[in-house]
């Protein structure tokens, strides 16, 4: 378990609608400073809810599953929606002021192999209107904060297979989508945050004690 800890951004514009993208490789502390941004705003009064999309196809993401469990507290509430992800997000925002959803790259895999090949299409619309509705002036949620974190994959060597091709392609595409919308947009390495975007403020990004 990594020892980094992250200071994170100061939550100004407290009243306004606010969504906070996080990109990273494997392993990068992605997954950690977007848990640190969620207990940033659970200290300024806000209640939590973690949406997970993963599922424990095999023994090394079970013990993935159980890494992310153990490490997040476990007083949050909690969602499981490995493939209606605008549904649990309006679920979620219901009874919760921030909602980090980990991880879009392992929701959009499991939308790419539904047995409904147009299944991913119709679900990727639904998100990017329920996010465009969110940050709209009539947006029906106020003051409410998303965090999601998502795996850079197009960094590497172009996979052989098709399928693999296309999921390579859809996240880079869903990346970009959500990076314009995003109020902040973070990509992380090696365990250090750097700011792509940031509409709010600037911020330090690493708290060096303990590394």
């Amino acid at each position: 378990m990594s020892n980094t800890n992250f200071s994170c951004p100061p939550l100004s514009h407290i009243n306004e609608n606010n969504l906070h993208f996080i990109l990273g490789g494997a392993r990068s502390g992605k997954s950690r400073l977007a848990e640190n941004i969620a207990k940033q705003a659970e200290s300024q009064g806000r209640t939590i809810c973690y949406i997970a999309t993963a599922q424990a196809h095999d023994k090394e993401m079970s013990q993935r599953i159980l890494r992310h469990q153990v490490e997040r507290p476990d007083h949050w509430a909690l969602l499981e929606s490995p493939l209606y992800l605008a549904q649990a997000l309006t679920q979620a925002l219901q009874d919760s002021d921030c909602v980090l959803v980990d991880c879009l790259t392992l929701w959009l895999s499991n939308c790419l192999c539904h047995q409904d090949n147009d299944f991913y299409k119709q679900q990727k619309a639904m998100f990017i209107d329920f996010l465009k509705n969110f940050l709209s002036d009539k947006s029906p949620y106020k003051a409410k904060k998303l965090i999601f974190v998502s795996n850079e994959v197009g960094h590497g060597i172009v996979p052989m297979g098709e399928l693999s091709r296309e999921f390579v392609d859809q996240a880079g595409w869903l990346h970009q989508e959500l990076a314009q919308l995003a109020n902040q947009v973070d990509f992380v390495m090696a365990g250090l945050p750097m700011t792509l975007k940031a509409n709010i403020s600037q911020h330090n990004v690493l708290d060096e004690k303990d590394v």
